[in-house]
């Protein structure tokens, strides 16, 4: 029956959780910002590897094919 009684009074303010955030909630926050960041840099050194060897491979085949004679 507590749960549905007020503990406050009629004019006190509600304290709310986003207005003043604990230390702790902040360096979580913060910690996970970070260990974001760094799967975004690695995903992106992934792709522009992959983008690398997309265009070795894309001259190689470039350079194959202008080499190649067509005798019909």
């Amino acid at each position: 029956m507590t749960m549905l009684t007020f503990t406050r009074g009629p004019f006190e303010r509600v304290r709310h959780a986003s207005t003043t955030p604990d230390a702790t909630e902040t360096e979580a926050a913060d910690a996970r910002l970070a260990s974001i960041k760094q799967f975004c840099v690695c995903a992106f050194t992934v792709l522009l590897a992959m983008a690398a060897v997309a265009g070795v491979i894309a001259l190689k085949a470039a350079v194959y094919l202008s080499r190649l004679n067509f005798h019909p």
